[in-house]
């Protein structure tokens, strides 16, 4: 990219540039930067919104704050190409999420200025008040900032922030609450209202803000206003403010995209000790029109035109696996009305909008809260519903604990479907949905699937419906193989009841999910060479088809086991367990994910890299 255009954007190499900056230099430094990111994104794909959103917020933190020894915590990863490119990162900015380049989230060992990862949601205030006791612990002089916003308040884990940090009054932090009213779809529930009401009440607002002009240069005058007027609202007014009731020092709300207002505030807030917070009130594609008016679409919308707006979609007509899953619950829900469908904050994501659209009152969004998602979807089970809690994979290990205790310990008929499980792509490590299988193929009572194409995932959506007992399935990021789904009949599918796909008396491919699409090409790429190659589908992570398996150790003194997913306790351990148990002389080799972090790039790279496309099934079977 050509920086001759960018006047300002050219000459700041990292936030010691910004800060020789006028207030009006830095104002059109700010528009150089936005326009920048929309140019970047137009080619190289990534979460443009969100970042459109805090160009000045990223700006003013750095030209106020002294990083990196003052530590910035960026909730939601996505919010921060701002500051990437403000923290040295503009030329590397061509390259993120490449296989090789910077990923599109804060990570701690890319730049000092990243102070802490961020991937999943709601973990800014917990970690930033962790750095704020261990800068008073050790005596260190520093500011921490958590900037939290794109629905990451409505996670569990930041109240729990909030309310331990609210009860030390000695500790210096600060929160950002970037209320943008946008998870990735519109935001949902109570606090989203209450914030709502905060933020439109304008004579009050535009009075504070006049007021906090005149004082921003007396911090302590300015803190005993605030605390009079905090008084007054909760004595005479009988109004409390939620955050103010968990001891933090409220300020706001303050316009987020004013970069006047954003130094103004930061600098005053400076020197004004005990945790606070600062209620900024932006707009979630800021600056580009196509993207203000349809934000969930622009969240990430691929590559476009950045002159006209226009998408620029692939000419791919094979439907995404999301899209089977949404068609199929609407189908499943006409035929019972005790479906109803559970996401946290995913409903285009995961196509549940499909469902909403024609039935809004059997379907919730619960916001950023994956354990309250997974316990809800119990408790409407509890009551005679059959809930499809639908939750990406990578953001199911947060509920956890909820899945054992509250769903399959009680037996109860809830239906999960894991979407993006196995390697994502671009989004990287923070994203792939690798241990799924190892973690909840240990729970009792729990039968996971994973389909093998769209058919398949059909099938096993009618089959969990009418188990009666907790059911997970598994299923990929992106497009499917082209099987036939749309308008099929359903299949009930026996459980435990894997598939023969292919004869052969050479070597066994064991497989299990849509990396079964890879092991049937290098199957036949193998016949050419003369090896004769059996293909087998376990369908079922749990319980394994045991008779399958012996079939296969009877017959076979070499397997290979194939799973988009960890190798530690994954199918391909559990197969060998199995051959060991009979006394099978069998040799395995197991193709998955190994005990690393795999980071990002396109999926197709990074199944080579890790050497189970179908090139790699192929030259293991070769022995190469």
């Amino acid at each position: 990219m050509i920086l001759k255009s960018y006047k300002y954007l050219q000459e700041i190499d990292d936030p010691k540039d910004l800060k020789r900056l006028s207030i009006a230099e830095l104002e059109r430094y700010c528009d150089e930067l936005r326009q920048y990111i929309i140019e970047e994104c137009s080619v190289n794909p990534g979460h443009l919104a969100s970042s459109l959103g805090t160009v000045e917020l990223a700006a003013a933190l750095h030209y106020v704050y002294n990083t990196p020894k003052d530590r910035i915590v960026w909730d939601v990863g996505h919010q921060t190409y701002p500051h990437k490119i403000i923290t040295g990162r503009r030329e590397a900015f061509h390259n993120k999420r490449k296989l090789g380049g910077i990923s599109g989230f804060p990570r701690m060992d890319e730049s000092p200025y990243d102070a802490f990862g961020g991937g999943h949601a709601s973990v800014s205030i917990s970690a930033a008040f962790g750095m704020a006791e261990a800068a008073r612990l050790r005596h260190e002089d520093y500011q921490v900032v958590a900037v939290i916003g794109d629905g990451a308040m409505t996670g569990g884990l930041a109240f729990e922030g909030l309310n331990n940090a609210g009860a030390s009054q000695d500790t210096n932090l600060l929160v950002i609450l970037n209320d943008n009213n946008m998870a990735i779809d519109q935001a949902t529930g109570a606090l989203k209202n209450y914030l709502l009401k905060i933020s439109t009440s304008h004579h009050y607002n535009r009075f504070k803000q006049r007021l906090w002009g005149v004082l921003s240069h007396t911090p302590r005058l300015l803190h005993l206003c605030q605390k009079i007027g905090n008084g007054f609202k909760q004595g005479i007014l009988n109004k409390s403010n939620i955050f103010e009731s968990l001891n933090f020092r409220y300020f706001g709300p303050v316009d987020g995209h004013s970069i006047p207002d954003l130094v103004r505030t930061l600098r005053a807030m400076q020197d004004i000790k005990g945790p606070k917070l600062l209620h900024l009130i932006t707009v979630k594609g800021k600056g580009y029109k196509p993207a203000e008016d349809n934000k969930p679409v622009w969240h990430a919308p691929g590559r476009f035109n950045p002159d006209t707006g226009e998408r620029i979609k692939s000419s791919g007509t094979i439907a995404k696996y999301q899209e089977v899953f949404g068609h199929t619950l609407l189908d499943l829900a006409r035929m019972d009305k005790r479906i109803v469908g559970i996401t946290p904050a995913m409903p285009s994501g995961c196509s549940m909008n499909i469902m909403m659209r024609e039935m809004p009152d059997r379907c919730f969004d619960v916001g950023i809260a994956e354990g309250h998602a997974v316990t809800f979807s119990a408790g409407l089970a509890a009551a005679g519903m059959i809930p499809f809690c639908n939750i990406y994979s990578t953001f199911m290990q947060r509920a956890y604990d909820n899945v054992i205790h509250d769903v399959a310990l009680q037996d109860l008929p809830v239906v999960f479907c894991l979407d993006r499980g196995g390697l994502v792509g671009e989004d990287g490590s923070t994203h792939h949905g690798v241990f799924d299988m190892a973690a909840f193929a240990t729970v009792p009572g729990l039968t996971f699937a994973a389909p093998m194409d769209e058919h398949e995932l059909r099938n096993m959506m009618y089959t969990g419906y009418r188990l009666g007992h907790p059911f997970m399935m598994r299923y990929p990021r992106g497009g499917g193989v082209g099987a036939p789904w749309s308008g099929e009949p359903f299949e009930e599918l026996e459980i435990g009841r894997g598939r023969k796909l292919r004869d052969g008396h050479d070597v066994a491919l064991v497989t299990i999910g849509t990396v079964g699409n890879f092991a049937a090409g290098a199957a036949l790429c193998a016949e050419k060479d003369g090896i004769s190659v059996a293909h087998y589908d376990l369908r079922f992570v749990k319980p394994l088809d045991e008779a399958l398996l012996d079939e296969v150790g009877r017959n076979f003194s070499r397997v290979i086991t194939v799973e988009d997913g960890s190798l530690r306790g994954g199918v391909g351990e559990a197969v060998v367990a199995f051959f060991n148990r009979r006394g099978y002389n069998v040799k395995v080799e197991s193709l998955g994910i190994g005990d690393r972090w795999v980071k990002h790039g396109t999926p197709a790279e990074l199944y080579a890299l890790c050497g189970y496309d179908e090139e790699g099934i192929y030259r293991t079977i070769l022995g190469k």
